[in-house]
């Protein structure tokens, strides 16, 4: 018995027959977004690569391949400095403000009760408002005259007022980890809602104490709500140039100030695309290590 020959469909109606099939109506709903993210994410990114490899001269743009641009940006010792003290200032923000929002969202995941919603509605609010607002109102508070120094002078702590509070590298912290203190709060909260209530009750009925359970299953089960509120944190605020300009001085200045010179007053846009590319290669390096660091530390926990 003869195996039957498969119909064959002239080319207009496979196309016809493809278009309707679950396969194409996927890349139709996939395309759109695609080509958005293709448009916004990928091309400037692109552009700002190739811009590092050539050379300007006012307005006139050389396109001849160059390394002379990496060569400044890897070798000035201006520029070196920068990089460092926005990674410390980053690394910094971003510890402090993961330690500090960690036992908010616990508290609100696991003792929060019917006032979840409550609670993640207040620490929202600030959200609300201009990020400028809450710089310089950070401004107010740290200012010579400020809300700080005014109430340590009243509770007889200090005699003069400080001078160290603000325009340093201190300042441009406490800053950076009230204004992203939400936005680490969210994941963490969200990864601690995600744990079966039931393990943490096993392992206090086989005898595991508080401080046992929450290094052996809440921790490491919320790590992923760590991980993302560091990278959440880590990411902006290495390139943050609005909170350095208004509260940092000059013990306060990021890479992000160099980089909005060279694009700008000094018209070097190819120095600034090096420094860019530059920049996001060593954050995008110092934050693989982190979230590999994290891990390990977990396991070496468990």
């Amino acid at each position: 018995m003869t195996a039957m020959a498969e119909p064959s469909f002239p080319p207009a109606t496979a196309a016809r027959r493809w278009r309707r099939s679950e396969e194409a109506r996927g890349l139709t709903l996939i395309s759109p977004t695609f080509l958005y993210a293709l448009a916004l994410l990928f091309l400037p990114v692109l552009i700002v690569f190739l811009y590092s490899f050539w050379t300007q001269d006012y307005l006139t743009i050389d396109r001849t391949f160059t390394l002379e641009n990496y060569r400044q940006a890897l070798g000035e010792p201006i520029y070196q400095d920068l990089l460092a003290r926005s990674l410390y200032i980053s690394l910094t923000v971003s510890i402090v403000t993961v330690l500090l929002s960690y036992p908010v969202a616990w508290f609100i995941s696991f003792h929060g009760g019917l006032n979840k919603n409550f609670w993640l509605f207040v620490i929202t609010i600030p959200c609300w408002t201009s990020y400028l607002l809450r710089v310089m109102s950070w401004k107010v508070i740290l200012g010579y005259q400020g809300v700080m120094n005014t109430g340590l002078m009243k509770l007889g702590i200090i005699e003069a007022p400080l001078t160290s509070l603000l325009y340093n590298a201190n300042a441009v912290i406490i800053t950076l980890v009230h204004s992203w203190a939400a936005f680490a709060i969210l994941p963490i909260f969200i990864s601690l809602e995600k744990i079966d209530r039931s393990l943490i009750e096993a392992a206090a009925d086989l005898g595991d104490g508080p401080i046992r359970r929450f290094f052996r299953i809440v921790l490491p089960l919320s790590m992923p709500g760590v991980i993302s509120a560091f990278l959440i944190v880590m990411i902006p605020t290495v390139g943050d140039y609005v909170t350095p300009q208004l509260v940092g001085g000059k013990e306060g200045v990021m890479i992000a100030s160099a980089i909005q010179a060279s694009f700008g007053k000094a018209s070097n846009w190819p120095l600034g695309a090096a420094l860019s590319v530059t920049t996001m290669v060593v954050v995008s390096l110092l934050a693989g290590a982190v979230v590999l660091g994290l891990r390990l530390i977990v396991r070496s926990i468990r």
